[in-house]
Order: structure tokens, then C-alpha cells, then sequence
């Protein structure tokens, strides 16, 4: 039954890779889409200042070099309790920051442009796909996937952690298309990416059977 689930597993992950690479065509050939524009101009419609900080915020630990002070800060967290396995795969997740990168380059698709969308936050680089939305998959889903396996760590830490989490990989597609820093496929394309990146780093942290439940090493007298 376990093979079958994983069978399955595999097959989605395999549908959801060929889907973002059939939108990375998509979008390299068609770079300016009008569905990206309506639903740009949908998000956007309701604008002030409150909104404005709070999708910033939301957007803010994807940003350098906050994401790279989370990342080394919650890895360093993990080491001092004694999960140092946890917290070599939390330092894996910057990874997502290269693959981001690489299929930037390669796609090579323009931001959005201030005569279509408002532009809240300026930002550099290509647009396809986006960078924090594939960061908060891998990063905050591998936090998830932590919070649940470690029942030693407290549940007044672990909850908390896993809404947060859950809230911030929902939230931030809303928060990019908002400030102008991606379009609609732009956010689409790094969920769908992110997916694939965060099974593998899961699969090889839950590889082992004996390691599904990592325990902090005991002190010896």
C-alpha cells in the first residue's frame, strides 16, 4: 500500500513538473499575457497604506538578506538542541535561491511594467517563476514537514510555527502579484516548482526509517 501511495506520489509530482515546464514555454514565447494583466489589475484594485505594509511584510523574509539570516538563524537553532540533522537540510533549502535563479536566466522573462501594474516594490532580476514564492514553499513547507516530525520539540512552539508557515506559503503569491513583482504565472510557476524541490528534500531527510523521529543526542556522564 505504501508502494501504491508512493506510486501515486510520484505520478503527481511527475504531472506537476511537465505542467511548469509546459508554462515555462508558455511564458518565454508569450511574455506578456492578458489573463496575468486581469489578474494583476484584480489584486491591485483595492489599494492604501495598510495593505501596503502588510503585504510588504508578508514579502519581507524573502528579501536579501533576510532570507538568508532565517535560514542560517533557524539552522543555527536547530544545532544548539541537538537536531543537527534538521538543521543541514533547513541550511538546503537556500538552495531554492540557485534553482530560482538558473530557470530565471534560462526563461528569461521581463517584470512587470509600471504603464500595466502599480510597482509597490522595485525588484531586479527576471520575473519567471518567482523566487519567493519557490523559498516559501521549500523553506516554511520544510518547517512543516519538521514541526510534525520532531514530536519532542513543544507543542506550544510547533503549532504556532505551522500556521505561520502554512499562512505565509498561501499568502505570498497575493503579496507578490500586489506589490507588481510578479505576474499571476509568475507565482504559479514557483509553486509548481517548488513542489518537486521540497519532495526531494523530503524524501532524503525521511529516507531512513529509523530516522522519521530524530531525538536530540542524549549527554553522556
Amino acid at each position: 500500500m505504501n508502494q501504491r501511495r508512493q506510486r501515486i506520489l510520484l505520478f503527481v509530482l511527475l504531472l506537476i513538473t511537465v505542467g511548469f515546464v509546459a508554462l515555462s514555454v508558455v511564458v518565454h514565447i508569450y511574455p506578456d499575457l492578458s489573463i496575468d494583466v486581469r489578474f494583476s489589475r484584480d489584486i491591485q484594485e483595492h489599494q492604501n497604506e495598510t495593505i501596503d505594509g502588510l503585504m510588504y511584510a508578508i514579502s519581507t523574509p524573502g528579501y536579501m538578506p533576510e532570507s538568508v539570516i532565517m535560514v542560517l538563524g533557524t539552522a543555527l537553532i536547530f544545532f544548539l538542541f541537538k537536531y543537527k540533522k534538521a538543521a543541514g537540510f533547513v541550511l538546503l533549502t537556500s538552495l531554492s535561491g540557485l534553482v530560482s535563479t538558473i530557470v530565471k536566466a534560462v526563461v528569461n522573462r521581463p517584470r512587470p511594467s509600471d504603464t500595466l501594474v502599480r510597482i509597490v516594490k522595485k525588484t531586479a532580476q527576471q520575473s519567471f517563476p518567482s523566487g519567493h514564492v519557490l523559498f516559501y514553499v521549500v523553506f516554511f513547507g520544510f518547517m512543516i514537514l519538521l514541526m510534525l516530525q520532531l514530536e519532542k520539540v513543544p507543542k506550544w512552539i510547533r503549532y504556532p510555527v505551522i500556521v505561520v508557515s502554512t499562512f505565509l506559503i498561501f499568502t505570498i503569491p497575493i503579496s507578490r502579484i500586489y506589490l507588481g513583482a510578479h505576474w499571476f504565472t509568475d507565482v504559479v510557476g514557483g509553486f509548481l516548482l517548488g513542489l518537486p524541490c521540497l519532495y526531494v528534500l523530503a524524501y532524503y531527510y525521511l529516507r531512513k526509517p529509523a530516522d522519521r523521529q530524530e531525538a536530540p543526542v542524549a549527554e553522556t556522564k
